[in-house]
């Protein structure tokens, strides 16, 4: 089971809100249409978040119209069911003994409940573990917005998404990565993966090893032939978690394939050599 959290910031006043997750139903969905979307902001003003967020919905969002609020409004406004939220949320796993946090980007549906983990949840990806900075994702965010934008539309016409694990689905593209060109940075990569000619061992497509400025080209000119890897995991904190493998399209937002492995000794924080050959063997 997942819990998440939201932190809200006000003054010198640090309140922690706990709750279990809703799975929302096909009405909610639908519901969500009708609102008007307001993008939580991060207390820190200075946050790459923060950013990022106003340059990249003002760029893509198109679904419904949109307003930034503080994390004080959104606690004012979250039972209003006339509002969805678009927001950093930090969550736990009740199988993870280790209970590491880590940032989601969630969208929710105002909501007369008690809890905020009570509001449905209509899409949550992860962005990285809670002790890692913002920049190491705020240059994806563009992707990330246009993905739960496209998730949303699909659910809507397509029920059997409704679950805890919807993200699953997207393994269904493995086959697709035939014809592009995977987009690795090289941090992300497990010593056994971490040259050209260790990847070419496993992986039989197209693939190069880049910097973060050049994911952030491909992404900003929707590069159709390009796929750029995601990873989430605690980047050298020392902390036991989980670590999120996402590869996502350039161009359409799609995930391609999508995982996690629980870090040991055994498979480090990176992009492990069984992630490259389940995507190389469809």
């Amino acid at each position: 089971m997942r819990n998440f959290f939201v932190l809200v910031i006000v003054g010198l006043i640090s309140q922690i809100i706990y709750a279990q997750d809703h799975v929302p139903t096909q009405q909610e969905f639908d519901s969500f249409f009708k609102t008007r979307t307001l993008v939580v902001m991060d207390p820190n003003p200075m946050s790459d978040f923060n950013f990022k967020i106003k340059e990249v919905m003002n760029k893509v969002w198109d679904l419904t119209e949109f307003d930034f609020i503080s994390y004080k409004e959104f606690e004012d406004k979250r039972k209003d069911p006339s509002y969805s939220f678009l927001l950093t949320t930090v969550v736990t796993f009740d199988s993870d003994k280790t209970k590491a946090r880590y940032n989601f980007l969630s969208l929710l549906l105002g909501q007369n409940v008690y809890d905020v983990g009570d509001l449905p949840d209509l899409c949550s990806i992860p962005l990285s573990y809670l002790r890692v900075e913002d920049d190491s994702y705020a240059y994806k965010m563009e992707a990330f917005v246009r993905f739960i934008q496209d998730h949303v539309k699909l659910v809507k016409n397509n029920s059997s998404l409704l679950k805890k694990n919807p993200l699953t689905y997207y393994n269904k593209n493995i086959s697709s990565l035939k014809g592009k060109t995977l987009y690795l940075v090289s941090d992300d990569l497990a010593t056994e993966i971490n040259s050209i000619a260790k990847i070419k061992k496993v992986y039989p497509y197209n693939f190069k090893i880049v910097t973060k400025e050049e994911v952030t080209k491909v992404i900003e000119s929707k590069d159709s032939n390009a796929v750029f890897l995601h990873k989430v995991g605690p980047e050298g904190t020392k902390y036991n978690a989980r670590c999120y493998k996402v590869v996502v399209g350039a161009a359409d937002s799609k995930f391609y394939y999508f995982d996690y492995h629980m870090i040991s000794k055994k498979n480090r924080d990176a992009l492990l050599l069984s992630d490259l050959k389940k995507m190389g063997s469809k």
